[in-house]
């Protein structure tokens, strides 16, 4: 396996020190997931783009982190998982949500189940996904916006997790608690 630096706001890339001091400002540190994309700033950058993006879907925290974890989990990302875990604590998402969605078992609200078992064909499918779930998520309240709007997460998970299988990239202290 290749190794990647962990690059800080001094001995990084100079396109990547602007974008790296943003990572300090939202997250109060350098996640190590930034830390590695810094080698490739137009990477870090996009996923930045994509991180503030997704937030501002008319999704809220818990369908958010439905998104995001069950890509996470699905894709096997040894960093994502616990990292989302832990931004979904400071959101106030409830645990059990978060222990369903790691565990890989439904979650107990069906609105919320709807959307992970889409997500999750999305994923699986590469957005060829059957008329029959399209159905199916727009009778649990769903609309064509969020339907688009899951290929924002899709798209900065891919990033994340990908960036993660290639460089193993260590959990930061601050998430490994949890680590399951």
């Amino acid at each position: 396996m290749a190794e990647f630096t962990l690059y800080t706001k001094e001995n990084a890339p100079e396109e990547a020190k602007p974008l790296l001091a943003d990572s300090i400002a939202g997250f109060g540190m350098i996640p190590n997931l930034h830390a590695v994309m810094a080698e490739a700033p137009t990477l870090l950058k996009g996923y930045q783009v994509l991180h503030d993006l997704f937030q501002k879907t008319s999704f809220n925290a818990e369908e958010l982190t439905v998104v995001w974890q069950s890509i996470n989990v699905e894709h096997n990302c040894h960093y994502c998982v616990p990292a989302h875990s832990g931004i979904a604590a400071a959101m106030k998402v409830d645990q059990d949500i978060v222990d369903a969605l790691v565990n890989k078992t439904p979650l107990a609200d069906p609105k919320l189940e709807t959307l992970r078992e889409t997500t999750l064909a999305m994923t699986r499918e590469r957005g060829v996904i059957s008329d029959e779930q399209i159905e199916k998520f727009f009778a649990a309240g769903y609309g064509k916006q969020q339907l688009l709007e899951i290929i924002v997460g899709l798209s900065q998970k891919v990033m994340s997790n990908y960036t993660n299988h290639l460089a193993d990239t260590p959990v930061d202290s601050a998430f490994k608690k949890y680590v399951k």
